[in-house]
Protein backbone atom coordinates (compact mmCIF):
# COMPACT_ATOMS: atom_id res chain seq x y z
CA UNK A 1 0.00 0.00 0.00
CA UNK A 2 1.38 3.74 -0.79
CA UNK A 3 0.37 6.59 1.92
CA UNK A 4 0.10 10.08 0.12
CA UNK A 5 0.46 12.71 2.80
CA UNK A 6 -0.57 16.47 2.15
CA UNK A 7 0.96 18.72 4.76
CA UNK A 8 -0.60 22.08 4.20
CA UNK A 9 -0.99 25.43 6.20
CA UNK A 10 -3.84 23.93 8.27
CA UNK A 11 -4.59 20.78 8.09
CA UNK A 12 -2.36 17.29 7.71
CA UNK A 13 -4.44 15.19 5.19
CA UNK A 14 -3.47 11.36 4.35
CA UNK A 15 -4.49 8.80 1.99
CA UNK A 16 -3.79 5.04 1.73
CA UNK A 17 -3.80 3.48 -2.22
CA UNK A 18 -4.23 -0.46 -2.43
CA UNK A 19 -3.51 -0.60 -5.64
CA UNK A 20 -5.69 1.94 -7.74
CA UNK A 21 -8.23 2.01 -4.99
CA UNK A 22 -7.84 4.85 -2.33
CA UNK A 23 -9.08 2.57 0.52
CA UNK A 24 -8.69 5.68 3.28
CA UNK A 25 -8.38 8.95 4.79
CA UNK A 26 -7.47 10.97 7.37
CA UNK A 27 -6.74 14.71 8.84
CA UNK A 28 -4.89 15.96 11.54
CA UNK A 29 -4.37 20.03 12.12
CA UNK A 30 -1.01 21.21 10.92
CA UNK A 31 -0.36 23.97 13.75
CA UNK A 32 0.15 22.40 16.63
CA UNK A 33 3.95 20.88 16.88
CA UNK A 34 4.35 17.72 17.43
CA UNK A 35 7.53 15.83 17.39
CA UNK A 36 7.87 12.36 15.10
CA UNK A 37 6.91 9.78 17.73
CA UNK A 38 3.50 12.33 18.54
CA UNK A 39 3.22 12.20 13.95
CA UNK A 40 4.34 8.13 13.98
CA UNK A 41 1.64 7.26 16.73
CA UNK A 42 -1.65 9.51 15.38
CA UNK A 43 -0.85 8.18 11.93
CA UNK A 44 -0.30 4.34 13.81
CA UNK A 45 -3.78 4.92 15.20
CA UNK A 46 -5.30 6.29 12.17
CA UNK A 47 -4.70 3.39 10.18
CA UNK A 48 -5.43 0.65 13.14
CA UNK A 49 -9.02 2.42 13.20
CA UNK A 50 -9.55 1.50 9.68
CA UNK A 51 -8.28 -1.34 9.83
CA UNK A 52 -5.32 -1.06 8.37
CA UNK A 53 -2.45 -3.24 8.90
CA UNK A 54 0.70 -0.93 9.90
CA UNK A 55 3.18 -3.26 8.08
CA UNK A 56 0.75 -3.20 4.74
CA UNK A 57 2.56 0.68 4.04
CA UNK A 58 5.09 0.10 1.66
CA UNK A 59 6.15 3.47 0.71
CA UNK A 60 5.24 7.15 0.80
CA UNK A 61 4.80 10.06 -0.75
CA UNK A 62 4.44 13.53 0.76
CA UNK A 63 3.12 16.81 -0.64
CA UNK A 64 4.13 19.86 2.03
CA UNK A 65 3.82 23.60 1.97
CA UNK A 66 4.89 23.62 5.85
CA UNK A 67 9.10 23.21 5.84
CA UNK A 68 9.09 22.91 9.81
CA UNK A 69 7.05 19.83 9.68
CA UNK A 70 9.03 17.85 7.79
CA UNK A 71 11.51 16.64 9.93
CA UNK A 72 9.09 15.37 12.47
CA UNK A 73 7.65 13.68 9.11
CA UNK A 74 10.09 12.12 7.68
CA UNK A 75 11.90 10.45 10.75
CA UNK A 76 8.32 9.23 11.60
CA UNK A 77 8.00 7.17 8.69
CA UNK A 78 11.25 6.09 8.77
CA UNK A 79 11.03 5.13 12.56
CA UNK A 80 7.10 3.67 12.35
CA UNK A 81 7.10 2.39 8.98
CA UNK A 82 10.61 1.52 7.30
CA UNK A 83 9.76 4.07 4.79
CA UNK A 84 11.69 7.04 3.20
CA UNK A 85 9.26 8.92 1.75
CA UNK A 86 9.26 10.59 -1.85
CA UNK A 87 9.28 13.99 -1.61
CA UNK A 88 7.46 16.27 -3.90
CA UNK A 89 9.90 19.15 -5.17
CA UNK A 90 12.64 20.13 -7.55
CA UNK A 91 13.44 17.87 -9.81
CA UNK A 92 10.33 15.70 -9.45
CA UNK A 93 9.32 14.03 -12.54
CA UNK A 94 5.16 15.39 -12.55
CA UNK A 95 4.05 14.56 -16.00
CA UNK A 96 3.27 18.63 -17.22
CA UNK A 97 6.01 21.74 -17.71
CA UNK A 98 6.59 24.37 -15.44
CA UNK A 99 5.54 28.15 -17.33
CA UNK A 100 4.89 31.64 -15.87
CA UNK A 101 7.43 33.45 -14.50
CA UNK A 102 9.39 31.50 -11.22
CA UNK A 103 8.04 27.94 -11.46
CA UNK A 104 10.20 26.94 -8.40
CA UNK A 105 8.06 29.13 -6.32
CA UNK A 106 4.89 27.36 -7.21
CA UNK A 107 3.92 25.16 -3.95
CA UNK A 108 3.70 21.66 -4.35
CA UNK A 109 0.27 21.44 -3.51
CA UNK A 110 -0.97 23.30 -6.67
CA UNK A 111 1.59 21.21 -8.50
CA UNK A 112 -0.18 17.81 -7.10
CA UNK A 113 -3.59 19.11 -7.93
CA UNK A 114 -2.57 20.11 -11.65
CA UNK A 115 -1.42 17.00 -12.37
CA UNK A 116 -4.00 15.03 -11.38
CA UNK A 117 -6.33 17.67 -12.91
CA UNK A 118 -4.35 17.20 -17.00
CA UNK A 119 -3.40 13.69 -16.42
CA UNK A 120 -7.61 12.51 -15.61
CA UNK A 121 -8.52 14.54 -18.31
CA UNK A 122 -6.11 15.28 -21.10
CA UNK A 123 -7.54 18.63 -21.29
CA UNK A 124 -7.23 22.29 -20.56
CA UNK A 125 -7.72 22.25 -16.90
CA UNK A 126 -8.53 24.88 -14.18
CA UNK A 127 -8.15 23.56 -10.55
CA UNK A 128 -10.23 25.73 -7.78
CA UNK A 129 -8.68 24.66 -4.74
CA UNK A 130 -9.97 25.93 -1.21
CA UNK A 131 -7.87 25.58 1.41
CA UNK A 132 -6.45 28.34 3.50
CA UNK A 133 -6.04 30.55 0.73
CA UNK A 134 -8.26 29.72 -2.48
CA UNK A 135 -5.75 29.30 -5.61
CA UNK A 136 -6.86 29.20 -8.86
CA UNK A 137 -4.25 26.93 -11.22
CA UNK A 138 -4.36 26.96 -15.07
CA UNK A 139 -2.65 24.01 -17.19
CA UNK A 140 -2.87 24.16 -21.02
CA UNK A 141 -4.41 21.69 -23.09
CA UNK A 142 -0.47 20.24 -24.07
CA UNK A 143 0.10 19.82 -20.26
CA UNK A 144 2.10 23.52 -19.47
CA UNK A 145 1.14 25.03 -15.86
CA UNK A 146 0.27 28.27 -16.84
CA UNK A 147 -0.78 30.87 -14.83
CA UNK A 148 -2.77 31.06 -11.10
CA UNK A 149 -4.51 33.69 -9.32
CA UNK A 150 -4.23 33.44 -5.28
CA UNK A 151 -7.01 35.21 -3.17
CA UNK A 152 -7.62 34.89 0.46
CA UNK A 153 -9.57 31.44 1.60
CA UNK A 154 -12.94 31.77 2.78
CA UNK A 155 -11.86 31.10 6.71
CA UNK A 156 -9.44 33.36 6.15
CA UNK A 157 -11.81 36.27 5.00
CA UNK A 158 -14.23 34.96 7.92
CA UNK A 159 -11.52 34.73 10.51
CA UNK A 160 -10.65 38.91 9.62
CA UNK A 161 -14.09 39.67 9.63
CA UNK A 162 -14.59 38.88 13.60
CA UNK A 163 -11.23 39.21 14.72
CA UNK A 164 -10.84 42.56 13.24
CA UNK A 165 -14.52 43.88 14.26
CA UNK A 166 -15.71 45.20 18.22
CA UNK A 167 -19.01 43.60 17.78
CA UNK A 168 -19.23 41.00 15.09
CA UNK A 169 -19.36 37.33 16.61
CA UNK A 170 -17.41 34.22 15.51
CA UNK A 171 -19.84 32.48 13.09
CA UNK A 172 -20.71 29.34 11.44
CA UNK A 173 -19.94 29.36 7.58
CA UNK A 174 -22.88 28.33 5.85
CA UNK A 175 -24.82 29.09 3.35
CA UNK A 176 -27.93 30.97 4.14
CA UNK A 177 -31.59 30.48 2.39
CA UNK A 178 -31.39 33.87 1.34
CA UNK A 179 -29.14 36.86 0.43
CA UNK A 180 -31.22 39.41 2.62
CA UNK A 181 -30.78 38.76 6.19
CA UNK A 182 -32.80 40.28 8.94
CA UNK A 183 -30.00 39.72 11.90
CA UNK A 184 -26.19 39.94 12.14
CA UNK A 185 -25.07 36.38 12.16
CA UNK A 186 -27.00 35.64 9.34
CA UNK A 187 -25.97 39.20 7.60
CA UNK A 188 -22.41 37.54 7.96
CA UNK A 189 -23.11 34.02 6.49
CA UNK A 190 -24.43 35.70 3.96
CA UNK A 191 -21.98 38.34 2.73
CA UNK A 192 -19.17 35.74 3.00
CA UNK A 193 -20.92 32.52 1.75
CA UNK A 194 -22.82 34.73 -1.39
CA UNK A 195 -19.95 37.09 -1.81
CA UNK A 196 -17.33 34.43 -2.19
CA UNK A 197 -19.92 32.95 -4.85
CA UNK A 198 -19.84 35.95 -6.90
CA UNK A 199 -15.71 36.29 -6.60
CA UNK A 200 -15.40 32.85 -7.78
CA UNK A 201 -17.88 33.20 -10.65
CA UNK A 202 -16.44 36.65 -11.67
CA UNK A 203 -13.00 34.77 -11.61
CA UNK A 204 -13.59 32.05 -13.51
CA UNK A 205 -15.41 34.26 -16.16
CA UNK A 206 -12.51 36.39 -16.60
CA UNK A 207 -9.53 33.57 -16.78
CA UNK A 208 -12.18 32.11 -19.95
CA UNK A 209 -12.42 35.76 -21.15
CA UNK A 210 -8.26 36.56 -21.39
CA UNK A 211 -7.56 32.97 -22.14
CA UNK A 212 -10.72 32.70 -24.95
CA UNK A 213 -10.31 28.85 -24.70
CA UNK A 214 -12.87 26.38 -23.48
CA UNK A 215 -11.36 23.94 -19.54
CA UNK A 216 -12.26 21.52 -17.02
CA UNK A 217 -13.15 23.61 -14.16
CA UNK A 218 -12.40 21.42 -11.46
CA UNK A 219 -12.58 22.06 -7.58
CA UNK A 220 -11.13 20.39 -4.34
CA UNK A 221 -9.90 21.49 -0.70
CA UNK A 222 -12.28 21.29 2.51
CA UNK A 223 -15.35 24.32 1.66
CA UNK A 224 -14.91 23.37 -2.31
CA UNK A 225 -17.85 21.41 -1.72
CA UNK A 226 -20.08 24.07 -0.17
CA UNK A 227 -19.17 26.49 -3.11
CA UNK A 228 -19.29 23.87 -6.04
CA UNK A 229 -23.13 23.42 -4.79
CA UNK A 230 -23.77 26.59 -5.75
CA UNK A 231 -22.64 27.72 -9.03
CA UNK A 232 -22.65 26.14 -12.64
CA UNK A 233 -18.93 27.64 -13.27
CA UNK A 234 -17.34 24.80 -11.79
CA UNK A 235 -17.85 21.19 -13.48
CA UNK A 236 -17.08 18.82 -10.87
CA UNK A 237 -15.89 18.48 -7.64
CA UNK A 238 -12.76 16.27 -6.27
CA UNK A 239 -11.76 16.06 -2.55
CA UNK A 240 -9.31 13.35 -3.29
CA UNK A 241 -7.26 15.75 -6.12
CA UNK A 242 -4.10 15.99 -4.58
CA UNK A 243 -4.42 12.50 -3.03
CA UNK A 244 -4.45 11.33 -6.70
CA UNK A 245 -1.92 13.49 -7.95
CA UNK A 246 0.81 12.39 -5.44
CA UNK A 247 -0.19 8.96 -6.69
CA UNK A 248 0.40 9.96 -10.34
CA UNK A 249 3.67 11.69 -9.27
CA UNK A 250 4.86 8.62 -7.14
CA UNK A 251 4.56 6.44 -10.04
CA UNK A 252 6.17 8.16 -12.51
CA UNK A 253 9.47 8.51 -10.06
CA UNK A 254 9.21 5.33 -8.51
CA UNK A 255 7.70 2.81 -11.36
CA UNK A 256 8.47 -0.31 -9.56
CA UNK A 257 5.99 1.22 -6.76
CA UNK A 258 4.11 -0.86 -4.45
CA UNK A 259 0.95 1.22 -5.24
CA UNK A 260 1.03 -0.81 -8.80
CA UNK A 261 -0.49 -4.09 -7.02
Amino acid sequence: MLMTIDVGNTNITLGVFDGDELRATFRMTTKAPRTSDELGVAICNFLMARGIPLDAIEDAVVSSVVPKVMHSLTSALRRYFSVTPLIIGPGIKTGIRMGGDNPRETGADRIVNVAAAYHTYKKACLVLDFGTATTYDYVSADGVFEYTVISPGIQISAQALWSQTAKLPEIEIVKPARVLARNTVNGMQSGLVYGYIGQVEYIVRKIKEELGTQMIVLATGGLGRMISRETSCIDFYDPDLAFKGMKIIYEKNRPAAPAQG
